[in-house]
């Protein structure tokens, strides 16, 4: 399942295209992703301009003028691919990706401001994907409801992770993991993180979450870490795992700084750390960290 960092990387290669375009036309060629397109789907969506594409944790948020909010998720295997006229190739891609039709299943016509036109294709070839509206009626869309802080911002910082994890007994990577307290965390990056705030996955919450001088180090610490390996991951385009793929087709590169994620048996790479990278099943997932140096 694609991760913030790289939901992130589609929004910013999607954003130069379809911030201010117009929406000519759109084809959906199913009935369905994993769930049924909504009633009139093109219909409300044609003939208006994006204002705007955001992200809220793991989902791309369509802005479209005198129109519902988009909701859109990527679920395994959705990518989005940009084609022009004058280049209608999708790219080169690391892990070979269905480039037939049968998988393109949405099809956006847009047309930029000065009348440029673009083709932004939906491609899942799983159809774990799926594109929603959400009403402009004041209520928050149950998939955004309760979604908890973004991680990307000044907002989580040691003071709030402590009072999020206040008393809890779960495992600290299930902490994180928790979309009710921090938005858009997953797998890879939550073991990237607690390697380098030197934290083990298998401690309790609510350890960091004490009065004293060490808990408070370890909160601001472990807060810092989440932004910065977030920060840096879509700085490298994201992990670029398996199905994932940028917007032209190009590789993120975050994957080959992995510290820990997948490196099961290797030496921990922390300075004067002589432990070796294990591997455990937590909650049906695969959580890497170094015993050694991660208490």
């Amino acid at each position: 399942m694609p991760e913030l960092p790289e939901v992130e990387t589609v929004r910013r290669g999607l954003q130069p295209v379809l911030e201010g375009a117009r929406i000519e036309r759109v084809e959906t060629r199913r009935p369905n992703l994993r769930y049924p397109f909504p009633d009139r789907f093109g219909e409300r969506l044609e003939g208006r301009k994006i204002t705007s594409l955001g992200r809220r944790a793991k989902y791309l948020i369509a802005d479209v003028e005198d129109a519902p909010l988009l909701i859109c998720h990527l679920g395994m295997s959705g990518s989005f691919r940009v084609e022009t006229d004058e280049d209608a190739a999708p790219g080169n891609f690391h892990h070979e990706r269905s480039k037939s039709e049968t998988h393109d299943h949405v099809v956006f016509h847009v047309a930029d401001p000065k009348g440029v036109p673009a083709r932004v294709v939906f491609n899942d070839p799983r159809r774990f994907g799926f594109m929603l509206f959400a009403e402009r009626n004041g209520a928050e869309h149950p998939m955004l409801e309760g979604l908890g802080v973004e991680p990307t911002g000044n907002a989580l910082d040691g003071g709030l992770l402590a009072q999020l994890f206040e008393g809890k007994k779960t495992p600290l990577k299930a902490a994180l993991l928790d979309q009710r307290l921090i938005a858009g965390l997953g797998n890879i990056y939550v073991a990237e993180a607690l390697w380098r705030a030197g934290l083990s996955p298998t401690r309790a919450a609510g350890t960091i979450a004490g009065n004293g001088k060490v808990a408070k180090e370890r909160a601001t610490l472990l807060a810092t870490s989440v932004r910065e390996v977030i920060s840096d991951a879509i700085a490298a385009g994201g992990s670029s795992l398996r199905d994932y793929v940028h917007t032209d087709g190009s590789l993120g590169y975050f994957q080959h700084s992995f510290s820990v994620y997948d490196r099961e048996g290797e030496p921990c790479a922390h300075s004067g750390c002589a432990g070796h990278i294990e591997r455990i099943v937590q909650s049906g997932r695969s959580t890497f960290y170094c015993r050694q140096c991660q208490r």
